[in-house]
């Protein structure tokens, strides 16, 4: 006598996902049939897409040492190449116009003659944008050799210590960073030298540098105190036939950002940091609207000479 122990196969049903597609297996949080194309791999059996989804929205995201989402090792470096590109598709507009986007001549308040009317142009009037295209800007080829240097040299400093940073910030911290440093340059620019002009990325660079050094003395990195000392003698090297009020400006903003994002207390910690970033651009902009404001009460002495010298000379010629 022959006794068949074979057990009967399971009942078959439709993955909830893929209609008519045969299905022998469970989604072991909402119990619908999922096809092997549905299956995400789970601690316990398999889930479905729409189960795996809604998990991940209430799982903690990692963060990093000071507080921004980690960006994985393998990940690629966005913010950074997003900057390297936008800095080439500003030059190669310039190289376009064959001009600059700010006009170098006029960067904090002074006049354009345009044969028949006097322009007030610069920061001064109301151009404030020049405080962040500045940093946008480098010289054009036009300008000798060092013009498209300008930029290269730039860019490859920024993809030196860019991703870096941005492993270590997050995306959104370190993006505030180097714009906050640029305008920091800009800003010590236009306050000290108010009738000069500085273009160039490396005021933000600057920043990155100053902060990367305050977040090596946070973490004990090796090696921290040697690569700021080789910027501050670069600073100090290029003094003469660079922009130093826009390196100074964003090295210094740069160290008081790091100071904000290395040391702020990690209970509160995320209010602390957005609060003190918000503190140094409000610093930013008053020393910005102090710096109009008194050059507007010189303007007030000297304008009405050089629009009389401009009419003058126009009668002559």
């Amino acid at each position: 006598m022959t006794t068949d122990t074979s057990a009967p196969a399971p009942a078959s049903a439709s993955c909830y996902r893929h209609n008519g597609r045969e299905s022998y297996v469970r989604c072991t949080r909402c119990d619908r049939y999922i096809c092997p194309d549905c299956m995400r791999a789970a601690a316990v059996g398999h889930q479905c897409p729409d189960c795996v989804r809604e998990g991940g929205r209430t799982v903690r995201q990692a963060r990093g040492r000071f507080g921004g989402s980690i960006v994985a090792g393998h990940s690629a470096p966005n913010a950074t190449i997003t900057l390297i590109v936008l800095n080439f598709a500003v030059y190669a507009l310039e190289v376009a116009r064959n001009r600059s986007i700010v006009d170098l001549e006029t960067l904090g308040s002074g006049l354009t003659w345009d044969g028949s009317t006097l322009h007030q142009v610069g920061i001064a009037h109301g151009e404030y944008y020049r405080l962040v295209t500045g940093f946008f800007t480098h010289s054009l080829p036009s300008t000798g050799p060092f013009g498209i240097a300008h930029i290269l040299m730039n860019m490859l400093a920024l993809w030196g210590i860019g991703p870096e940073l941005e492993r270590l910030l997050g995306r959104a911290r370190f993006v505030a960073l180097y714009l906050l440093a640029g305008l920091g340059s800009s800003v010590l620019v236009y306050v000290l030298t108010p009738y000069g002009a500085a273009v160039g990325a490396s005021g933000a660079i600057f920043g990155l540098v100053g902060a990367y050094f305050v977040f090596g003395r946070r973490l004990g990195l090796p090696g921290n105190s040697r690569m700021l000392i080789y910027y501050v003698v670069w600073l100090v090297a290029t003094w003469s036939f660079t922009s130093w009020q826009g390196h100074l400006g964003g090295l210094v903003t740069g160290l008081l950002i790091g100071a904000v994002l290395a040391y702020a207390p990690r209970r509160r910690r995320e209010l602390l940091q957005w609060v003190g970033l918000a503190a140094l651009l409000a610093v930013l902009v008053g020393a910005t609207l102090v710096e109009t404001a008194r050059l507007h009460g010189t303007a007030t002495l000297l304008l009405p000479t050089t629009v009389a010298a401009a009419h003058l000379l126009q009668t002559v010629g």
